[in-house]
């Protein structure tokens, strides 16, 4: 079983890479472009969200 804290970082870097080659369509006249680029940083932060309950909830099991 995969740790979901790596599977969030890792869909976040997939993410990442697709908006950066969405950001240079856009920066090269593609407007629809830019719209796809907003889309993936909403799905970033989405997923930081999920990693970042991840290491509270461990971080949280740790303590007790």
């Amino acid at each position: 079983m995969e740790d979901p804290i790596i599977v969030a970082l890792a869909a976040i870097q997939d993410e990442l890479t697709k908006a950066i080659q969405e950001a240079l369509k856009f920066n090269n006249g593609n407007s629809s472009a830019g719209t796809r680029v907003r889309r993936a940083m909403q799905n970033i932060k989405s997923q930081a969200q999920v990693a970042r309950m991840e290491v509270q909830a461990k971080k949280n099991e740790s303590v007790l």
